[in-house]
């Protein structure tokens, strides 16, 4: 079953109002500040109008995050035009906005003539694609948003580090202008990185940089979050990685893009780390929390990490979300929010991403299913889970009981 507009609409309207989802102390299970389930009846406050309607050209619009800007946007109040291909999700807003056709990569004639108070740039990984825009953009609009990621930062190694930190170089001999599209990957945080200096010499005195890190919830197409909600809906025994306590950080995508159309609303300049909770979050937290919106009755296995390593199950590729804090990753999930929250970045209960992602799920194609149900994409296939499982349970027995949340230890391979 295709996911269209109207059951992504249904799926993806909050069922609670906006607040954060905080730390908590850990006992056998953590006490859930953030929020447990949260009744169906429940639904947000109706969004209130923009003071001023603004022209938004939005690049792309149909992916991930573009849906709920679009949405939120209209919703404000605001006048939408959206230029992309139309092959994702094609007239997904047909009769709601104004739908231009383009190529960030080839023809963006479309935009020749027009003018916008604001335009939001979700796709771009290649600085040539900021310059094709720019042909076009560059005096005709007030402001330029540009959506770029936490992978600028090459160094992870200290916890709660800023927007000052160092960025991604790029390796000698490298030019980012032609970098193909297929290669783009490979050096994606250098590329992002010179994507973000083209947008600062380009739209001097009128950009905002937004830093995201793991962007979760309905509509995502890596399973990197998605795959929790499913794992624990299932139920049994699963399989829990490293220490109860190790910190993760992600994203509501709805809290990131309504988030960015505020900050177009107030004119608001500058770089920002976006990800989420406002206070640190535990991995037990965050896995406690999402069983707390299901019904299954799972029941958690810490491994930790050094053995986790030992069986190759990786981190973020198989235990999704979740990274040990040890080495050169002893910061990945504690990089400073605080000057986004400062600029009014908000967060949902995480029980509001849990239990919507957990409904979209269901929607999602058979063949998508298939996929998250082995692990394909992200996550871990449950004959593995079972072994890991078996063989901790082993080493237990051998060792004499060792304790499930015992200190990692450095591991060779991250990603």
């Amino acid at each position: 079953m295709s996911t269209d507009r109207r059951t992504f609409l249904k799926v993806s309207a909050a069922v609670a109002g906006a607040g954060a989802f905080g730390a908590t102390g850990l006992g056998a299970a953590p006490k859930l500040a953030f929020g447990s389930v949260i009744p169906d009846d429940e639904r947000r406050a109706p969004i209130e109008r923009a003071g001023t309607p603004l022209d938004i050209l939005i690049l792309g619009g149909t992916g991930f995050t573009g849906p709920e800007q679009v949405e939120y946007a209209i919703a404000r109040g605001h006048r939408v035009t959206l230029i992309n291909r139309n092959q994702t999700r094609p007239n997904f807003f047909k009769g709601r906005v104004e739908q231009l056709i383009g190529d960030l990569n080839g023809d963006m004639s479309a935009l020749k003539g027009r003018k916008f108070d604001v335009v939001i740039d979700n796709p771009t990984t290649l600085p040539a694609w900021v310059r094709n825009v720019a042909q076009y953009m560059q005096g005709n609009t007030k402001h330029y948003i540009f959506i770029s990621t936490l992978s600028v930062y090459p160094d992870n190694s200290v916890p709660g580090k800023d927007e000052s930190d160092a960025r991604t170089p790029l390796p000698a001999g490298l030019d980012p202008f032609t970098v193909p599209v297929a290669k783009a990957r490979s050096y994606y945080g250098a590329l992002k990185t010179v994507s973000e200096d083209e947008v600062q010499r380009l739209y001097p005195g009128m950009n905002t940089i937004i830093r995201p890190g793991l962007i979760v919830g309905p509509l995502d197409p890596t399973d990197r979050f998605t795959y929790w909600p499913y794992r624990i809906d299932k139920g049994g025994e699963v399989l829990a990685p490293g220490n109860p306590t190790d910190p993760v950080q992600f994203i509501d995508s709805r809290d990131l893009a309504e988030w960015t159309v505020r900050n177009a609303e107030n004119h608001t300049l500058g770089t920002y780390n976006a990800m989420g909770p406002s206070a640190r979050l535990s991995i037990a937290e965050m896995l406690y929390g999402i069983k707390a919106v299901t019904t299954a009755g799972a029941q958690f296995t810490w491994v930790p990490a050094e053995l986790l390593n030992e069986e190759k199950v990786r981190p973020w590729r198989h235990m999704t979300v979740w990274m040990p804090p040890t080495g050169r990753n002893v910061g990945f999930h504690e990089r400073s929010n605080a000057k986004a929250i400062a600029a009014g970045l908000t967060f949902r209960p995480l029980a509001v991403t849990a239990k919507e992602t957990l409904e979209w799920n269901k929607t999602r194609p058979a063949a998508e299913l298939a996929n998250l149900a082995v692990g394909g994409t992200n996550g871990l296939d449950p004959a593995i889970e079972a072994k890991v499982l078996a063989d901790w349970k082993a080493k237990q027995t051998g060792a004499g009981a060792s304790s499930p949340g015992a200190p990692h230890q450095p591991i060779n391979e991250l990603l």
